[in-house]
């Protein structure tokens, strides 16, 4: 609980910037930024979360933001019977669509393209978070923009 920000009359981008500018990864800020609003314990989101950062892992795959995005909507919406097709296709189709509402904004969902370099495979090591860091990266825009689609989504679907 020493990380939990207060969500005191701020959006859920707002904190998602805040958490990323602590120092958590991508997908952590953008989990973080919902998990006590819906009940999940916030040491276990940290931990959830901590492994899809720079694009899973650094392998700069699918950005972290829209990793915690789905995260969100899977802890929000997602199902819980292996067996009901019907639910599998629904939340399939919802992440689909989040996915493609922040392609639209972003062009693309893929870190690496995000930030305009090659995958990470070589180097697990992640960048220390200076102020040349902050300068020449997104990712505090994009954990930002993540968080208000999915903010968005909630709002249009009447589910809190």
């Amino acid at each position: 609980m020493d990380g939990e920000l207060k969500s005191i009359e701020k959006s859920h981008a707002e904190l998602a910037m805040d958490y990323f500018k602590k120092g958590y990864n991508c997908s952590q800020s953008v989990f973080l930024a919902f998990c006590k609003e819906y009940h999940m314990d916030f040491d276990t989101a940290l931990k959830i979360s901590s492994s899809f950062g720079a694009g899973m892992g650094r392998l700069r795959e699918v950005c972290g933001a829209v990793t915690g995005m789905f995260m969100v909507a899977g802890m929000i919406y997602g199902y819980n019977d292996p067996n009901n097709h019907a639910a599998k296709t629904e939340h399939y189709e919802r992440i689909q669509y989040l996915a493609k509402e922040f392609e639209e904004k972003n062009r693309s969902i893929i870190c690496r393209d995000l930030l305009g370099m090659g995958q990470g495979k070589d180097n697990p090591e992640p960048e220390l978070r200076t102020a040349e860091y902050y300068k020449k990266r997104p990712c505090i825009e994009l954990v930002g923009i993540a968080a208000e689609i999915m903010e968005k989504y909630i709002e249009e679907n009447e589910i809190n």
